[in-house]
């Protein structure tokens, strides 16, 4: 069916530029193009819609309401169209640039430790890492695949859950396992401090449960990141409760020790996810094969 109602791309450019500088004559030279031209490009873009977007002030511009809404809709337009082009022109020959926001612990701990076998097996394919643990707003920052610990519901997406598992143990520097008190039972612990994890605000109670105790309270200094209470506990400042895959580095050169052999695991697990329809890009298809093999060696 012929599309009827598409404005000029010209046109839908400069608007945007114009709407996020709040300038034609930025807009201009940010286009290459002198700044009448920028405002005639405007101009011919309310006519098509048959309403203003800016209001023309003596000394500054200003968008109408429906102007707001109209720049936010093409600024997503246009970067969908500028992420789309660039993903095409990058899949040549399976190839291009594959960008994954991840947990950072994961990334340093476990991820990027592992890359290297993917980039022998993908040569052709150049991986960006971006880290964070917010709220997963894929593309954002122009990420292809993210990897998250939860449930798996995140609507809209493709969600593959991997084979790693938080079986969490509780650990400790050599020197702070020998005491004052030695830690040699559960109920040792009532003379330490416990390093919380902000988003694991489970992990402690469950594990103490599972240990039959109920008169400790894991009420000790929280941490943000994994990465942190592993060198909080590496440091002696408290005893942590942390996923045994993270941390068997440590484990190996003793820095840290497993005083106690009760482990539980942590309800949830980690997934990889990419937009739905876009699971099998090549470049992506290829990381989430080898990642989904890794992660269950």
């Amino acid at each position: 069916m012929r599309r009827r109602l598409l404005p000029s791309l010209t046109a839908l450019r400069t608007f945007e530029a114009v709407a996020r500088s709040m300038s034609f004559t930025e807009a201009a030279a940010e286009l290459n193009v002198t700044q009448s031209a920028s405002s005639r490009q405007v101009r011919a873009l309310e006519q098509f819609l048959d309403l203003p977007l800016f209001v023309r002030g003596k000394r500054a511009l200003e968008l109408t309401p429906e102007g707001r809404v109209y720049a936010a809709t093409v600024k997503d337009a246009l970067d969908g169209i500028e992420l789309a082009t660039l993903q095409v022109m990058a899949n040549e020959r399976g190839g291009g640039v594959l960008t994954i926001g991840t947990l950072p612990t994961l990334a340093m701990r476990w991820l990027i430790p592992r890359l290297s076998s993917f980039s022998d097996a993908h040569p052709r394919i150049t991986v960006n890492i971006i880290s964070g643990d917010g709220p997963l707003v894929l593309g954002a920052q122009g990420e292809d695949v993210a990897l998250r610990f939860g449930t798996g519901d995140w609507p809209e997406n493709d969600v593959y859950r991997l084979g790693l598992v938080e079986e969490m143990v509780v650990v400790c520097s050599p020197e702070r396992a020998a005491g004052p008190p030695p830690i040699e039972t559960p109920q040792s612990l009532r003379g330490h401090v416990l390093l919380r994890h902000s988003t694991r605000a489970g992990a402690w109670p469950h594990w103490l449960s599972a240990a039959g105790i109920t008169d400790i309270d894991p009420g000790g200094p929280s941490f943000e990141h994994f990465f942190m209470i592993i060198q909080a506990a590496v440091a002696g400042l408290g005893v942590a409760l942390l996923p045994r895959f993270l941390i068997e580095d440590e484990l190996r050169s003793r820095a840290l020790v497993m005083p106690l052999t009760l482990s539980t695991i942590y309800d949830g697990g980690y997934y990889l996810i990419c937009p739905r329809g876009r699971s099998e890009l090549p470049k992506i298809r290829a990381f989430r094969d080898w990642l989904l093999a890794e992660s269950r060696n």
